[in-house]
């Protein structure tokens, strides 16, 4: 999965769409329509209610929107430079691998977008320098439901700053992926973990922290619930604004594969 998506929902409508209890934004939501790594983004977390010191007061978790950075930063990191590049989490290691263990078992979180970006390199057609043409293509729920990814998310502490500077704390998220699904792998071989509402309590849970349960979630669900077109080349110049996921002209497509009969388009 490439590092672009869109993320145009306000909170209201992530409230009750993901049945959120409590809203931890301090400002309003603005549309990313091209949210890239490092950005601020909005994800769905359950969670302990904890004091100004930090520590759960042991009331019920609740379900939080919060706004959290792109970017996973591990605990233990020295800094936080490392987290551009840890934007994506492998569903088959996330259980194992030492950046993403702890996290995969109690600090799971859900990632709402419009859908994202991918690109598909022509297997005729090349650009200026000799490489394949890349077409950006945007993938989305077949049904048009918002797409809600699989997530993890940590806190990492800033060793430079006063550690009861609230400024001390930076919270990152990864989003996991899967195997792609018969269609999409035209794209890429690799997709986001998507879920369905029926297991988004489940996967947020954080006292659920059984390996097996959780590898359950893990395994992805039956294909067929994306679909993919053709959009402008301006998402790669990191032009913003909904205009980004209308279809391309197909007068500008040159070299690219329908996903749906194969055939060569322009």
């Amino acid at each position: 999965m490439c590092g672009r998506y869109a993320a145009s929902a306000n909170a209201d409508e992530l409230v009750l769409e993901l049945e959120v209890d409590e809203v931890r934004v301090d400002e309003p939501l603005a549309p990313n329509y091209n949210l890239a790594p490092t950005d601020p983004a909005p994800i769905v977390l359950t969670r302990e209610p904890r004091g100004e010191d930090r520590l759960p007061t042991g009331e019920p978790a609740v379900r939080q929107l919060r706004v959290l950075r792109w970017g996973l930063v591990p605990s233990w990191a020295k800094d936080s430079k490392g987290g551009a590049r840890m934007i994506n989490a492998r569903a088959e290691s996330v259980l194992t691998k030492g950046a993403f263990a702890k996290a995969a078992r109690s600090r799971r979180c859900l990632v709402p977008a419009d859908g994202y970006y991918e690109w598909q390199a022509s297997p005729v057609a090349t650009g200026p320098r000799g490489a394949p043409r890349k077409q950006p293509f945007f993938v989305h729920r077949r049904d048009g439901q918002r797409l809600t990814m699989a997530g993890l998310y940590e806190f990492w502490k800033d060793p430079s700053v006063d550690p009861d500077d609230p400024a001390a704390w930076l919270t990152t998220f990864a989003i996991i992926t899967t195997a792609a699904e018969p269609g999409m792998e035209q794209l890429h071989d690799r997709q986001p973990l998507v879920l369905d509402p029926e297991q988004w309590a489940g996967w947020l849970d954080p006292d659920e922290q059984d390996p097996d349960v959780v590898r359950g979630y893990l395994e992805g669900a039956a294909p067929g619930r994306l679909e993919a077109y053709p959009v402008s080349q301006a998402v790669n110049r990191r032009e913003n604004g909904p205009q980004l996921l209308e279809p391309a002209d197909p007068a500008t497509l040159e070299g690219v594969v329908d996903l749906a009969t194969g055939e060569i388009v322009g």
